[in-house]
């Protein structure tokens, strides 16, 4: 059956299109045995980060085709100084833009529906670095409400509806791109907490119950590519800084939100406290949705050093 792209969730219901569009999980057969979610952990030199991560999953073409529409979604969504981070590293972004086009997209969109002021949280993110060719990348800064459309969330009990960026669900791919950093309302902001920039009412998710309401989010936003930026993360102060940050130069990559964020979490200590995916409240309730893997010790996880 071809795959379901977001231009076809345009065209039926968000109840038909929901099966097409819930998680893939990658599987190694290196492993005997293994059925787990297969995650790639590059460390070391920061401009080699986002391949080698990439490929040791398979590499972008496991994820991308000629031809494609790709939506990037970092975190720019504040005017904070970039090495706090409190945004995306604009050097990470760039890596995944030019493997997009070595892959010979037909366009890449990186965009972000930012809370600060978007002219200022561009300038201060630095994200225009990742512009490397001006005639298929573009920056889109989400500040209307015309730019949203209604979509359904079959699925939810704190969301029925939600006005989700309409330029993700034209594209045939979305590759997600957060910072990680903590937060102070669900402890850490990672994968599927970024999702929140894609919606246009973000503040109503925290009028419910916002842990359930975020996983919800996954429900109808699925990343065909997760990428965290954990080169140096925010682990006090977050969302917006400043804090405490701490130096990992580290990527992790997958195709599984929950697992990517469930591992990511482990990395380094939040408000000087040891965390474990299941210490986060969005990621409990994202796995029991069924969206992903919680449990590390059934992921397939290959760490190389870029």
């Amino acid at each position: 059956m071809p795959r379901m792209t977001r231009r076809d969730f345009l065209k039926i219901s968000a109840g038909v299109a929901i099966a097409g569009l819930l998680p893939k999980t990658v599987f190694s057969a290196e492993q005997s045995g293994a059925s787990g979610p297969a995650l790639g952990v590059a460390h070391g030199e920061p401009s080699r980060l986002v391949a080698a991560a990439v490929d040791a999953i398979g590499g972008i073409s496991s994820f991308i085709q000629p031809g494609d529409r790709v939506c990037i979604k970092p975190n720019i969504s504040f005017a904070a100084n970039v090495d706090c981070g409190a945004t995306t590293n604009p050097q990470i972004v760039k890596q995944i833009v030019q493997l997009c086009l070595d892959a010979d997209v037909e366009k890449v969109i990186i965009l972000d529906h930012t809370i600060a002021n978007a002219v200022l949280c561009v300038e201060k993110s630095r994200i225009k670095e990742a512009i490397i060719d001006k005639k298929r990348v573009n920056l889109l800064t989400l500040t209307k409400e015309r730019q949203f459309t209604d979509v359904s969330v079959p699925r939810g009990t704190e969301l029925q509806t939600i006005k989700v960026a309409k330029a993700l669900l034209e594209a045939d791919k979305f590759i997600n791109v957060p910072t990680a950093k903590s937060h102070s309302a669900t402890g850490v902001s990672l994968s599927i907490k970024n999702l929140m920039g894609l919606v246009w009412d973000r503040g109503y998710l925290h009028r419910v119950n916002l842990h359930k309401a975020i996983a919800e989010l996954a429900t109808v936003m699925t990343p065909d590519l997760t990428i965290i930026d954990a080169t140096r993360c925010l682990t006090s102060g977050g969302p917006g800084g400043p804090g405490k940050t701490v130096t990992l130069n580290k990527v992790v990559a997958g195709a599984d939100m929950v697992a990517v964020d469930s591992f990511t979490v482990g990395l380094t200590q939040w408000y000087n406290r040891a965390f474990v995916g299941t210490n986060v409240k969005y990621l409990v309730a994202a796995h029991e949705l069924g969206i992903g893997e919680i449990n590390t010790d059934k992921m397939h996880i290959t760490e190389v050093e870029a």
